[in-house]
Formats: C-alpha cells, structure tokens, sequence
C-alpha cells in the first residue's frame, strides 16, 4: 500500500496586526486580518477535507495550535516551529510520516482542489514541484521525498522576488526533477487586493 499524500497549510494564527502587514497599510488592519481570516478559511473548505490526500494545518506561532477560534472546524493541526520560513518548511518536509509531502500558504484564494491533485499527480515521476507566484516566489512546494528527504530551502532571499529562483537553485545543485503548475497571484498589497475584488465583481 503507497504511503498516504500530505497536504499542509501553513497559516499564522488570524490575529489583528499580526497578519498581512504589507496589505493592511492600504486597506487597514482590521479588513486585512478578515481577508485573511476568511481566505484560510474558504480554502480549507476547499481542499482540506479531500479524501485523496491527509491536510494538517501548520500554526505560527506554535501555542496557536491550541485556539480553536483560530481556523474553527480545521483539519489536525501541528506547529510550525522556530526559524525562518526556509526552517519551517523544511522541519515539516523531514518530520512528516513518510509518503509525498505538499505544502501551501492559507492566503492565497485561487488555490483549487485541482491544483492539489496535480501537484500529488507530478510527484509520482518528479523529485519536486512548484507553484509560481506572480511576485517571484511560490504558493506551492512539494516534494516526493524517495528515497531520501532534500534539503531545498537554506539561503533563499524569503520574502522577496528570487524566492523561487534561489530554491530551484537549490533543487538543480542537487540534481533533483521538477515539475511546474500554473502561476497564481499572492495578495500582499493593495494594488493586488483591488484587482482580487475587480475580478470577483
């Protein structure tokens, strides 16, 4: 029997001010904090509860994973951990139980169930897979993890437009096969939020 798919979310537990800082500076605190409220939501409705793969939710920081007001009715929950995005990711992809590990943002509102099932299906004959973002990095990292865990994520520019680029790097130094899903956008800041709720209308 294959080892069951994982899915993870990583999330920041919904707190005001906490969350979504770059888009809050445009459209305010408080909406930001319900965008983001609400987008984590739709999408563990969405993909969380899928019977082709197991999804944990990862919180930061690590005592949300006991408020249950944070993401009411989500899947298992587990902590994100200490470090930067790169030791987080990784910490997850090492300590899993074996099988094909996936892991998205909870921000992202495009992300669809089809999505998640191609990123599963590329992982059946390529190492790692991606989700390109619009900003330069990705709503979407996986890894088939056979026979051996890489690491893929040290000495990446987080947070800024070579985040993909330096991760595949990483992936090429090591010689691993990638695939690549389609390119979606990230709402980080007023500009993209507009354009969320123009295309919405």
């Amino acid at each position: 029997m294959s080892p069951t798919p994982q899915l993870v979310v990583m999330a920041k537990a919904p707190r005001l001010g906490a969350v979504k800082t770059r888009l809050a500076k445009g459209i305010g605190a408080v909406e930001a904090t319900r965008f983001y409220r609400n987008t984590g939501k739709q999408l563990l409705a969405r993909i969380g509860r899928d019977p082709r793969w197991r999804t944990l939710l990862a919180l930061s920081p690590d005592p949300a994973v006991h408020d249950r007001g944070a993401f009411f009715g989500a899947p298992p929950r587990v902590a994100q951990g200490q470090g930067d995005l790169g030791h987080r990711m990784g910490r997850l992809m090492r300590d899993l139980p074996p099988g094909p590990v996936v892991i998205v943002g909870s921000d992202i509102p495009d992300i669809a169930a089809h999505h998640i099932a191609a990123a599963f299906k590329a992982l059946g004959s390529r190492d790692a897979v991606f989700g390109p973002a619009d900003d330069g990095g990705y709503w979407l990292v996986g890894l088939r993890r056979r026979p051996r865990v890489p690491e893929i994520f040290g000495n990446v520019r987080w947070s800024s437009e070579y985040a993909l680029a330096d991760t595949l790097a990483n992936v090429k130094r090591i010689g691993l096969s990638v695939a690549m899903l389609e390119r979606l956008c990230d709402i980080d800041n007023a500009e993209d939020y507009a354009r969320l709720i123009k295309r919405r209308r």
